[in-house]
């Protein structure tokens, strides 16, 4: 299985290629917005496609092609304003999206924030509001397709160590999760096709990645 990483220069992307190459029959084609990125991921001998997310639909189709699944693990991150909350978290999703349907891309997987239902829209801060409405116009469109979906939330991302050992349901309580174990979970979704269709929340927990993933 050939996966495009969006946002493979990101703490979660670069922990998802890693993966991706260590498993076997797998390998990663990292989607990097600049050339001096590349080398991370040449050295893990995964692929590299150079494309600015905020580019048009036609450079990240191009990126997609050949490719058996896609992951969009990109965001704006916590110290960007509203304009690039809506460039990349929403109009970059949708817009790989299309590339993803444009380049006959059926599996599709992705990372949106803990909870993007109305309510969290109407609960979050004023400055939190933009992210969670970005992300929950993202996820409906996703859902609003014929792509084989899994829509991952996670909850409060670290950069500590992975465990291996997740929790994952719907309405759970937000909880910390290592960015490395959220890969992790990307992973297992990939390999298994009762995913599809799907979203879960996850955070961290005493049940394995492969166990968790295969009660969703």
């Amino acid at each position: 299985m050939k996966v495009l990483v969006v946002g493979a220069n990101g703490q979660i992307g670069k922990h998802l290629v890693t993966f991706i190459q260590e498993k076997e029959g797998m390998e990663a084609r990292a989607m990097i917005r600049k050339e001096e990125q590349a080398s991370f991921f040449k050295e893990l001998g995964a692929e590299t496609a150079l494309v600015d997310l905020e580019d048009d639909i036609d450079p990240i189709a191009k990126a997609a092609e050949g490719v058996d699944a896609v992951v969009f693990t990109a965001g704006s991150g916590p110290h960007t304003g509203k304009d690039k909350t809506i460039m990349i978290d929403l109009d970059g999703a949708v817009k790989t999206i299309e590339a993803a349907k444009k380049a006959g891309v059926k599996r599709f997987v992705m990372i949106s924030s803990f909870d993007t239902r109305r309510k969290a829209i109407q609960e979050a801060t004023e400055s939190f509001a933009p992210y969670v409405a970005a992300k929950h116009y993202a996820d409906e469109w996703l859902k609003d397709t014929d792509l084989e979906y899994t829509i991952i939330h996670p909850g409060m991302l670290t950069n500590d160590d992975g465990t291996g050992q997740v929790k994952i349901g719907q309405d759970l309580d937000i909880e910390k999760v290592p960015r490395e174990d959220i890969a992790r979970v990307i992973v297992s979704t990939l390999e298994n096709d009762a995913t599809i269709g799907k979203e879960f929340q996850v955070v961290g927990g005493n049940q394995s990645v492969t166990d968790a993933v295969k009660s969703t």
